[in-house]
C-alpha cells in the first residue's frame, strides 16, 4: 500500500509547519447550524494539481461527549519540543562560515541504500543484534521530507506520472515496513517521531503493533491521522490487502479510544477529542475512494465499526438532527462507519417517538373535547375480510391516512383473537402474495432475474401501487421481513430524492440508472444494448433501428420516441451510446414513472424521517426484505422448542440434517417456516424461530406456521426419515409470484 501526499514546495512544508497547531475542521461547512444536505458519500478527489489557499480547513471538530470540556490546545507530541523553541540561536551568535549563503539549487538527497542491501543489513543485524546500520538508515530516511522522497524513488531523477505510475519502489516501501516491527523500540520511536516530522503516513497508519504494544504512541497516532484529515485532497496508489489493512487499523484506533482497556493509559478526553473526529475523516476518504473504483476494494460492510452499536447512537442521531453537518461532530455525519443494525434501531426509536407523539396528540384532541378517551387510539387498526383483502386493505389504510405512524394491529372480521403480532405477519404475507401474484397484473415476475418489475400499463387509479409502498413503510417501521423481490435499483429510485419534496410538481424516482441496473431486471435485453455497444460493423445498416422502442402493454404494442423526431432519427455508431442511455432511462424510470410515483409516496407517507438519509440503497433493501446471509448454526442457538428440549433425538436429528443441507435447500427451509428466505437485520435471533411437537403420525410431512416462524414436526423414527420428510415438505411449499 502507498498513501503518497508528499509534496516537492518547501513553501507549503513551512507553511504546514507553522498551522500544526491548529485543530482542523471536521467538513468543509464553515460553521452555524445550517443543516443542508447530508451526503452518505463524501466525495474525494483522487488526484488534483489545485493548491489548498493559506489559511483554509477542511475539517473542524468539536467531538461532545458528556462532563467533558473542549480545549483547543494541541498537546506536544514529546514534553521538550516547547522549551527547546523557547532557546533559539540567532544568526548574529553563528560564526561566519555558518553564516555562508546557500547556493541558490539546494542539494538533494540521493538513495543511500537498495532493496537488496537494506535486506542485508537486516539479516545481518538479526544474526549478531547490532541494530546501529538499521537504526542510521531509519533515522537518515525518516528525519526529513527531502530524505524520505528520495529514499523509495524507483529512479532518482526520472519524471514520473502520478496517475499512471506514483515513481515508488513499493516492494522497497513494503520491506522497510515489514523489516520496523522486527528493530527495537527505540529504533522504533524514533521513525515514529520522523514519520509527524515529514509525513510519511503510509507506516503509522499501517502498524497495529504500535497501537496494541506501545499504547503512549496513540498521541502521535492521533496527531498523524489529524494532519491527513486536514487535506483537502490525497494520493491514493492503493493495493487490496495494504487498504484493507488501513481500514482495519482505523476501526481498531476509533474503538480503543471509545473503551480503552487501560484507560489511564490515554490522555483524558478532555484533550484528545478531536482523536476521534480525525481518525474517521479518513475513514471516509477511504470509503469514498473506495465507493467511486471501478471495482470496490472492500463490501460497505467492511467499513461498519460495530463498536459504536454498544454507544449512545440516538444522542448521537439527535445532535445530528440538531445541528446538521456543522462544526460539531457527529457520526451521522459520517454513515457509511453506521452498522445497519443501528441504523434500523435509529429508524425504530424515531418510529416510536413519532408513534407516541401521535398517539398522544389523539388523546389531547379527545380530552379537550370531553369525549370518552378509547385505548384504540394509540393503534393504528386495520379491519379487513380475507375475500377482499385488497380492497378493503386500501380502505383502511385510505381512512386511517393520518395514523400511520402508530402501532399497527390487524383484526379479520368475524375472526376471534387479539393481535400479539401473529395476525399482523399474516396480513403482511397474505397481501404481499395477492398483489405480487402474476395474475394480478401490477408486477411483471422476470424468470432469467428472479425479480419482479412494475407493470408498463396506463390506468386512471395508482391507489394500489401507493398501497405497496405504504406495506413497505408499515413493515419497516414495526419491524416485518417481507418476501418482496425487487431489483437493487428500485432501492435507488425510492432514495430519489431522500426525502419528499415541497413542491409537488418535483419529479420522484428518477434516478441515474445504467445498463448494469438494466442487467438485473432484464438480462436478455441488457446483454443485446451491450452487444450493441461493442459492434464492430456499420450500426446503422446492420441494426436498421431508430430512436423508438416498442413494447406490449395489456395485449396492445405500443411505441414510444425516446426523443422528439425519434422515429426519424437512426442509430449509428455515434449515437449508440446515447440511444442505450435512453433505452435504459425509458424502461427503467420514464414508462413507469406514475406507477412508481404513487409507490414512492406511500413508503415516504409512513417512513418520512431524517433516519432515511442514513441509508444506503443495500441497506433500505436489507430493512424490508432482510439479509441475504444464512448462518444455521446460529439459529441453531437461538431456537426455541415446544414439546421438544433441544437433547431429544428428533432435534438432533433435525439440526444434523439442516447443517448439513446444501444452501439452496436452507433457504427453501427458512422460506417454509418463516414465509422469507432471508434473515431480519438483528440475525436469526430476531426470528423467534420456534420448532414445536405434533402427536401425528409419523407419515405425516413436517408444517408450518409462518406468522410464528413455527416448525412442527412427528416423533420421526430415525434421521433419515426425517431427512426425507423434511425435503419433501419444504421442496414443495407453494411461493408467490413463482412459476
Amino acid at each position: 500500500m502507498l498513501l503518497n501526499i508528499m509534496r516537492e514546495n518547501n513553501t507549503q512544508l513551512h507553511q504546514g509547519e507553522r498551522e500544526r497547531d491548529r485543530l482542523p475542521p471536521i467538513s468543509n461547512h464553515s460553521s452555524g447550524t445550517d443543516r443542508g444536505p447530508k451526503l452518505p458519500y463524501p466525495s474525494l478527489n483522487l488526484i488534483s494539481n489545485h493548491k489548498k489557499e493559506a489559511g483554509s480547513h477542511s475539517f473542524s471538530s468539536q467531538f461532545i461527549l458528556p462532563g467533558i470540556r473542549h480545549g483547543r490546545d494541541l498537546p506536544p507530541i514529546c514534553p521538550d519540543v516547547r522549551q527547546k523553541h523557547q532557546h533559539r540561536i540567532t544568526i548574529d551568535i553563528l560564526s561566519p562560515e555558518v553564516r555562508a549563503r546557500f547556493a541558490s539549487d539546494p542539494v538533494i538527497p540521493i538513495r543511500t541504500k537498495t532493496a537488496k542491501e537494506f535486506q542485508e543489513d537486516i539479516e545481518r543485524a538479526t544474526v549478531s543484534g547490532d541494530w546501529k546500520h538499521v537504526h542510521d538508515f531509519y533515522l537518515t530516511t525518516f528525519d526529513s521530507f527531502l530524505e524520505l522522497n528520495a529514499a523509495f524513488k524507483k529512479e532518482a531523477n526520472a519524471p514520473f506520472n502520478t496517475i499512471e505510475d506514483s515513481g515508488i519502489n513499493t516492494k522497497f516501501v513494503n520491506a522497510v515496513y515489514d523489516a520496523l516491527l522486527l528493530t527495537p523500540p527505540d529504533t522504533q520511536r524514533a521513525v515514529l517521531k520522523g514519520i509527524i516530522n515529514s509525513f510519511a503516513l503510509i507506516f503509522l497508519t499501517q502498524i497495529k503493533q504500535f497501537l496494541s504494544t506501545y499504547p503512549a504512541t496513540y498521541v502521535i497516532y492521533a496527531h498523524l491521522l489529524r494532519q491527513i484529515a486536514s487535506l483537502a485532497e490525497s494520493e491514493l496508489f492503493l493495493c487490496y490487502k495494504r487498504f484493507k489493512q488501513l481500514v482495519e487499523r482505523l476501526h481498531f484506533f476509533i474503538s480503543t479510544r471509545l473503551f480503552p482497556a487501560k484507560p489511564e493509559e490515554l490522555p483524558p478526553m478532555a484533550k484528545c477529542y478531536w482523536w476521534i473526529p480525525s481518525a474517521t475523516k479518513v475513514l471516509s476518504l477511504l470509503n469514498a475512494a473506495n465507493s467511486i473504483s471501478c471495482t470496490p476494494f472492500m463490501p460497505f460492510v467492511d467499513f461498519y465499526n460495530l463498536t459504536l452499536d454498544h454507544t449512545d447512537f440516538m444522542e448521537d442521531y439527535h445532535t445530528w438532527q440538531t445541528h446538521g453537518n456543522s462544526t460539531r461532530f457527529t457520526f451521522c455525519q459520517f454513515p457509511f462507519i453506521l452498522s445497519t443494525v443501528v441504523k434500523k434501531a435509529i429508524i425504530q426509536k424515531d418510529s416510536e417517538q413519532q408513534m407516541i407523539s401521535m398517539a398522544r396528540q389523539s388523546l389531547v384532541d379527545k380530552v379537550s373535547r370531553r369525549q370518552r378517551v378509547d385505548m384504540s387510539l394509540l393503534f393504528l387498526n386495520i379491519k379487513v375480510r380475507r375475500l377482499q383483502l385488497v380492497s378493503d386493505s386500501l380502505d383502511e389504510l385510505a381512512r386511517n391516512r393520518a395514523d400511520l405512524k402508530k402501532k399497527l394491529k390487524v383484526t379479520f372480521v368475524g375472526e376471534a383473537g387479539l393481535d400479539m403480532g401473529g395476525l399482523t405477519k399474516e396480513w403482511f404475507l397474505l397481501l404481499i402474495r395477492q398483489i405480487f401474484h402474476t395474475d394480478y397484473g401490477m408486477f411483471t415476475f422476470f424468470k432469467d432475474s428472479h425479480c419482479h418489475w412494475f407493470s408498463s400499463w396506463k390506468c386512471d387509479n395508482y391507489s394500489e401501487f401507493r398501497l405497496v409502498g405504504a406495506l413497505m413503510g408499515l413493515a419497516v417501521y414495526n419491524s416485518i421481513t417481507l418476501d418482496i423481490r425487487f431489483p437493487p435499483c428500485v432501492y435507488k429510485k425510492l432514495l430519489t430524492p431522500p426525502v419528499v419534496p415541497c413542491d409537488p410538481d418535483t419529479p420522484v424516482g428518477m434516478a441515474t440508472l445504467t445498463l448494469d441496473d438494466l442487467q438485473q431486471v432484464m438480462p436478455d435485453l441488457a446483454h443485446g444494448l451491450a452487444e450493441l455497444l461493442s459492434y464492430e460493423g456499420n450500426v446503422e445498416e446492420d441494426f436498421c433501428t431508430t430512436f423508438q422502442v416498442s413494447q406490449e402493454e395489456l395485449g396492445v404494442i405500443k411505441s414510444y420516441n425516446l426523443k422528439p423526431g425519434g422515429d426519424k432519427i437512426p442509430v449509428t455508431n455515434q449515437n449508440r451510446k446515447e440511444y442505450v442511455q435512453l433505452y435504459v432511462d425509458f424502461l427503467l424510470n420514464k414508462s413507469i414513472y406514475r406507477q412508481f410515483a404513487a409507490f414512492f409516496y406511500g413508503f415516504h407517507s409512513v417512513c418520512a424521517s431524517d433516519a432515511l438519509l442514513l441509508l444506503r440503497p443495500e441497506e433500505v433493501e436489507i430493512l424490508v426484505c432482510g439479509s441475504p446471509n444464512l448462518d444455521m448454526s446460529s439459529l441453531q442457538k437461538a431456537a426455541q422448542y415446544e414439546g421438544y428440549s433441544k437433547t431429544d433425538p428428533t432435534i438432533r436429528a433435525f439440526w444434523d440434517v439442516v447443517l448439513a443441507f446444501p444452501l439452496e435447500l436452507q433457504k427453501k427451509l427458512l422460506h417454509f417456516s418463516t414465509g422469507s428466505d432471508r434473515v431480519p437485520v438483528g440475525g436469526m435471533a430476531d426470528l423467534n424461530f420456534k420448532i414445536s411437537k405434533i402427536d401425528a403420525s409419523t407419515d405425516w410431512l413436517p408444517i408450518s406456521h409462518t406468522c410464528f416462524n413455527q416448525i412442527c414436526l412427528p416423533t420421526y423414527k430415525n434421521k433419515k426419515e426425517l431427512k426425507q420428510k423434511l425435503t419433501i415438505a419444504i421442496s414443495n411449499a407453494e411461493g408467490f409470484g413463482l412459476e
